[in-house]
């Protein structure tokens, strides 16, 4: 993947220039050690791919991504969604030598990639990287487990409110640059199943949206139309993050 210079504040790693939380709550040493490198990170681009090595941990300053489980008919629905929180290929550190699930970008941005070489040496000194690896990894089942069971038993109205939310999280932003045929691929269902409560959100004016963008127009009433799995998931990060920058 082509990489991205970004101004950094200064070669003083003390200043903390990330806006990724791991990286902030990591030492200035740690850092160092793992001799991050600058990355822009296109739409739709492949960061996993099953059945392949993961090359590279790949911790995100702006934009989202995806991991999504996919079968052999091409039929592939979402289980898990990394932004600011978090770090992609974090599996390469617990023994998955080869990547189970296909992860790729779903809103473009940039962040800083590590060599999963660096980032294992680094997870066997037990230290800081190691704690916040782990409770990354304990996220990932959080969110894996919630949208198994949200998928069976939640209408399609509230799992789409759910989902908008946790995008408008992780990119920090009211307006999302998403299709409806994107929609449906994350929800496990067809494109004109979501254009249909994609549209009572709207009548509702709960959102609006035009060919590829959607905006949040009204975010307290939103959440209250989303199932309790938002409110799961967003609460297990924000202890997640509060216990990390301890």
């Amino acid at each position: 993947m082509p990489l991205l210079q970004l101004p950094l504040q200064g070669a003083d790693m003390d200043a903390k220039p990330y806006k990724n939380k791991i990286l902030r709550a990591l030492e200035p040493d740690v850092i160092e050690r793992l001799n991050l490198k600058p990355r822009k990170l296109l739409v739709g681009s492949d960061i996993e791919i099953p059945g392949r090595p993961i090359r590279n941990l790949i911790f995100i300053e702006d934009g989202i991504g995806s991991m999504t489980t996919t079968f052999s008919d091409g039929f592939q629905v979402e289980v898990g969604m990394f932004g600011v929180e978090s770090v992609m290929g974090t599996a390469a550190l617990i023994g998955t030598h080869r990547s189970l699930n296909k992860v790729y970008m779903q809103m473009a941005g940039y962040g800083f990639a590590c060599t999963t070489d660096a980032a294992i040496q680094e997870f066997a000194r037990f230290g800081r990287f190691h704690d916040l690896i782990l409770r990354c990894v304990q996220a990932q089942l959080v969110q894996t487990s919630q949208s198994a069971g949200c998928n069976a038993h939640h209408n399609i109205s509230q799992r789409l409110a759910r989902w908008l939310l946790l995008c408008a999280d992780r990119s920090e932003s009211s307006t999302l640059q998403l299709t409806h045929e994107y929609l449906a691929d994350m929800l496990g269902t067809n494109r004109s199943t979501v254009s249909v409560a994609a549209e009572s959100l709207k009548t509702k004016d709960l959102i609006q949206y035009t060919r590829g963008k959607i905006v949040i127009l009204d975010r307290p009433r939103l959440e209250k139309q989303a199932c309790e799995c938002y409110h799961v998931v967003r609460d297990h990060l924000a202890n997640l993050l509060s216990v990390s920058q301890d």
